[in-house]
């Protein structure tokens, strides 16, 4: 069975505002609409300051709020049927977790000075747990907008994006990059963001969605290694750097690094730390050329991209499995799919496809039985579009 959101977005913020009516009678909120993401090409680049090419999708959060006369916060989460309530000036972390997103958020806030007061949130979303879109960024965003929008704070995006992103670091305590919460905010429709994860400069490029959708293939395996693995790529990518750094003591990072000062200097001392490091230089000059690709229009082209580098990450960076390989294997002769590579830090997680729109169902009906009977686990798919970033929803 195809797994797609099963609520529509005007759906979903109609019941959010209807669920925030019986909680909170005679109010009339803000509501605000925060995507989740996809990662086309640019894969454990972020780490080495460099280029990643992200787009906000048709997956999101929704979160209706309004202020309050006191210092209370009342936070309503929709989905889990939960609420907690607590104080705007005595923030500390949640046993139920999910609250840590928001008080997070308002904690960086008042950090760079700003006064709030309380109020009352409901939120909800349709964007998959667990499925590597960044469904905890697109809360952060959403609190960020909420809450400048609600007290008139102004904000700019740049600053909503840096003290989300903080927010994830410090109050929650996960050492997350900044491309989910950029892409979140700074979505636009039929466009991915190349960001370069160093400047922090961003550039539009068109995606034409005409004929072609986004397919998610969740391979249903949970990311056990990926914490413990991601910190050693990263020690692989720092020992790399500090190899070329004897000869060339102005490089700080993989971003500045060529292939062959890696051939000249890594190579003959460390084969595994060359393989890890090769790969981030050959993702960067992917990137760099797929976003060529789009320019001139040529989709065929970038998935071919998206090919090489599923290939990169499940060889020499070693981040993919058994289940993430097999989905990729199954549609990389099929003339349907323009590219397809695992997404995410790996080990699990999603793979992510471009497919002629005519041809999905029939992809689906396709690769499910035999995933079912190769790897003993069910499929679930997921189909997106690019839209627009975090915004009020109309």
């Amino acid at each position: 069975m195809m797994n797609t959101a099963t609520a529509q977005p005007a759906s979903l913020s109609s019941r959010v505002l209807e669920k925030f009516h019986s909680v909170f009678a005679g109010e009339n909120p803000l509501i605000v609409r925060s995507p989740g993401r996809v990662n086309l090409l640019g894969e454990h680049t972020d780490y080495n300051n460099g280029y990643v090419l992200p787009a906000a999708i048709n997956k999101a959060i929704y979160m209706a709020v309004g202020r309050r006369s006191d210092n209370e916060l009342h936070l309503v989460s929709l989905d889990l049927d939960q609420t907690y309530t607590g104080i705007i000036d005595r923030l500390e972390p949640s046993p139920l977790h999910w609250p840590d997103y928001l008080l997070g958020v308002i904690q960086q806030i008042q950090a760079l000075g700003h006064p709030l007061g309380g109020f009352n949130c409901v939120f909800g979303g349709d964007i998959p747990l667990g499925a590597g879109m960044s469904s905890s960024a697109a809360l952060e965003c959403a609190t960020a907008f909420a809450l400048s929008e609600l007290f008139a704070l102004g904000l700019d995006r740049l600053t909503m994006v840096k003290l989300s992103q903080k927010a994830e670091n410090v109050f929650v305590g996960l050492q997350c990059g900044i491309m989910d919460q950029f892409a979140s905010m700074f979505g636009r429709k039929n466009h991915v963001i190349r960001l370069d994860c160093q400047s922090l400069e961003y550039t539009y490029f068109p995606f034409d969605m005409d004929g072609i959708r986004i397919v998610l293939l969740d391979s249903n395996v949970k990311h056990s290694l990926a914490s413990s693995e991601y910190n050693t790529r990263r020690q692989q990518c720092e020992a790399g750097v500090r190899l070329v750094q004897a000869h060339y003591p102005d490089i700080t990072s993989l971003r500045d690094v060529t292939l062959s000062m890696l051939e000249a200097f890594v190579e003959p001392v460390d084969m595994l730390v060359y393989r890890r490091c090769r790969y981030v230089v050959e993702e960067n000059a992917r990137l760099l050329a797929g976003t060529e690709d789009l320019q001139k229009g040529d989709l065929a082209a970038f998935g071919q991209k998206m090919f090489a580098t599923h290939k990169g990450l499940s060889h020499d960076y070693e981040v993919s499995c058994e289940e993430l390989d097999f989905l990729v294997d199954q549609v990389k002769d099929d003339p349907d799919v323009i590219g397809a590579r695992m997404m995410g830090g790996g080990f699990g997680g999603c793979t992510i496809n471009l497919v002629k729109e005519s041809a999905i169902d029939g992809l689906v009906e396709r690769i499910t039985p035999v995933y079912r009977q190769a790897m003993k686990k069910e499929l679930k798919v997921y189909i997106g579009e690019i839209e627009n970033g975090t915004s009020l929803a109309k």
